[in-house]
């Protein structure tokens, strides 16, 4: 029998067997996390002495000198964590033991949605909703009616895995650059699993339903501000690599939308790749995910925690906020400044930082709410737009997180005022 204790009731297909490997591998994973970044480090510095002539695997390894060094810190990182050598700053329980308590979920995700993403993306279904929603999110988003699915994707089952169908379909030329930058900082939300952890760690539990429209409401706020201001309002209408523009079809005046929808999704899947097709890919797509993503989620993620928890940066740069909390009259603004912008680096962290009882509840509700409206982490989908096709570098997501935590703050604010009064 198969332990089903964990999978939580919120899911996706994807999300669903993906939380299902993820607690059948249990016992295995973090070992099997160790061996691929390890191994990528290892492959990668041999590629640089020895010419592979596989185009796939020469183009995964043999990397600038840049993306080398990330995965070599990233096989240090987790050896030094696993085996608990090294100073303690690398291998603590905040930071490489953070980072070590990920990696199994993104190894099941990748592996997961490596193999079943071409159902979601290649036989109709985003054909079919694109269809049905596009006039209402090209007006409101400034998006294909598509992306509703890369949203829905990512609020049942994973952040990760909505960032990677819309990578997807920007190589396939279903989105222009600004169209894939928009979806991944605005759509790529937040999972309700993921949610339910953060509203358990501050008790919010029996106020889940007003917490979680609390982060709804600031969501949508800001997919219908950032997509008309800087700096995504400045990206191009460029397909990736100039390939054909697939664009949504507009209904015909009087026809019926659901079956215009209907045709488009069949004719899209009578073009899907075959069996074998889906399966060539899909072991390409999750060694790639593995040994080129993984090594950097490492690193990065272990880094960021290790500026966040062991020097005073987030406290020193976090002080201007001090202003702005005291301004909307938060409670505890000193305490809760530095959690704030500490959400840029990893999604728990601040709900860490404020769970505390000396806290004031209404700080930790917005605190809580906050961090999962900013949606742009470093350990996890910020890791994983910076390794895409998807032009958005370390920058860009840097000032969309300051963004979407400048237009979520205050309507979390009046909404936990009115909650807590």
């Amino acid at each position: 029998m198969i332990p089903l204790e964990g999978l939580s009731p919120f899911n996706i297909g994807i999300g669903f067997l993906a939380e299902l490997v993820k607690i059948v591998g249990a016992n295995y994973l973090e070992n099997i996390a160790l061996v691929v970044i390890v191994a990528s480090a290892l492959l990668s510095i041999i590629s640089k002495f020895v010419h592979i002539k596989n185009d796939f695997l020469n183009n995964l390894l043999n990397v600038s000198p840049f993306w080398l060094t990330f995965r070599i810190l990233g096989a240090v990182f987790i050896v030094m964590t696993i085996f608990q050598v090294g100073p303690e700053a690398i291998n603590s329980e905040v930071t490489g033991q953070t980072m070590l308590g990920l990696l199994p979920s993104l190894l099941a995700i990748f592996l997961v949605s490596g193999f079943l993403l071409p159902l979601v993306v290649d036989f109709g279904l985003m054909d079919l909703f694109g269809t049905l929603i596009s006039k209402s999110m090209y007006k409101l988003f400034s998006v294909p009616g598509r992306s509703a699915i890369d949203a829905v994707s990512s609020w049942l089952g994973d952040g990760t895995l909505g960032i990677m169908i819309t990578n997807t379909q920007y190589k396939q030329g279903f989105y222009t650059a600004k169209e894939a930058a928009i979806i991944s900082v605005c759509f790529s939300l937040v999972s309700l699993p993921f949610s339910t952890v953060i509203a358990d760690q501050l008790g919010f539990m029996p106020l889940f339903v007003p917490f979680y429209a609390t982060v709804c409401l600031a969501s949508l706020a800001c997919a219908l501000i950032l997509p008309r201001i800087y700096p995504l309002k400045g990206f191009t209408n460029k397909t990736y690599n100039n390939v054909k523009h697939l664009k949504e079809e507009i209904v015909p005046e009087g026809a019926n939308v659901f079956n215009f929808g209907l045709n488009k999704a069949i004719k899209r899947a009578e073009t899907a790749p075959s069996v074998g097709a889906i399966i060539s890919n899909g072991f390409k797509t999750v060694i790639d995910m593995y040994l080129g993503l993984l090594p950097l989620v490492m690193a990065w993620g272990t880094l960021a925690l290790i500026v966040a928890e062991f020097t005073p940066f987030f406290n020193i740069i976090s002080i201007p906020v001090v202003f702005v909390l005291n301004l909307l009259q938060i409670p505890d603004a000193q305490a809760a400044a530095p959690a704030v912008l500490v959400g840029f680096t990893d999604m728990f962290l601040p709900s860490i930082m404020v769970s505390g009882s000396d806290i004031s509840q209404v700080t930790q509700f917005i605190i809580g709410a906050l961090s999962i409206t900013q949606l742009i982490y470093l350990t996890e989908t910020g890791a994983v737009i910076l390794k895409s096709d998807i032009p958005l570098n370390i920058k860009d997501l840097f000032i969309l997180f300051i963004m979407r935590t400048a237009i979520a703050l205050p309507i979390i604010t009046i909404v936990a005022k009115l909650i807590f009064r």
